[in-house]
């Protein structure tokens, strides 16, 4: 596969040069950083990653107030625990997307909040102190323990807090294959392992966050 360099020398090529690359690459929080972000701001960008997909992402903004109102402002303990009363009130709520599984979702999710809140101190401290050369094992945490997180809702909400992320949107993929590192979207262990495996070559070469060379890969082609 190509050099990060050589990738990026394309991408700066197709943007109108390299200063104007730099200016569109996002750069991520720090752990120190990603450690003081609260539960109740997890839960809710989960949340709001879930009733995006698929739906307007407009709409979901424009009605989000109404839904920090339904859920008690994304606290995961009282959501934790409701029941189907609570169910109900919200599937009855205009003031939300009236989605019945996407609303289960949320309470599931914040029982996830809190598991690993109780396990690590708070959900933010769980993936600060995550290793940084294993993305695919952090959001194969979210796809196994949370709700509706798999595919890359998991990963756009990481990036959404500003978590070091990767992103296989079609673009990030299109280059992966361009450089023999896999052959499709990868779902496999196998595939998911080789392209972390090549974001951490990139990173060594570069020196860059994961975010910044997801943005370069994805505006090379």
């Amino acid at each position: 596969m190509r050099s990060f360099d050589a990738i990026f020398d394309i991408a700066a090529d197709r943007k109108g040069g390299t200063a104007i690359l730099e200016t569109l690459l996002e750069r991520p929080k720090t752990p120190a950083d990603i450690r003081q972000i609260p539960d109740d701001h997890w839960l809710a960008a989960m949340a709001r990653g879930v009733f995006q997909a698929g739906f307007s992402w407009k709409v979901i903004d424009a009605k989000w107030p109404g839904f920090e109102t339904a859920f008690q402002g994304f606290d995961p303990a009282p959501v934790a625990f409701y029941h189907d009363e609570d169910i109900d009130r919200l599937i009855s709520d205009k003031g939300i997307v009236r989605h019945g599984p996407k609303i289960q979702s949320v309470i599931e999710n914040a029982r996830f909040v809190m598991d690993i809140a109780n396990e690590h101190g708070s959900f933010g401290a769980f993936v600060a102190e995550w290793p940084d050369d294993d993305f695919v094992g952090l959001t194969s945490v979210l796809k196994k323990r949370g709700s509706r997180l798999g595919g890359n809702t998991g990963p756009y909400m990481l990036r959404s807090m500003g978590v070091d992320s990767f992103i296989l949107s079609r673009d990030v993929v299109g280059r992966l294959v361009a450089e023999g590192v896999i052959d499709k979207t990868p779902t496999s262990q196998k595939a998911l392992k080789a392209t972390q495996a090549a974001f951490n070559t990139w990173r060594s070469q570069s020196g860059r966050s994961l975010t910044e060379i997801s943005r370069v890969l994805a505006m090379s082609l």
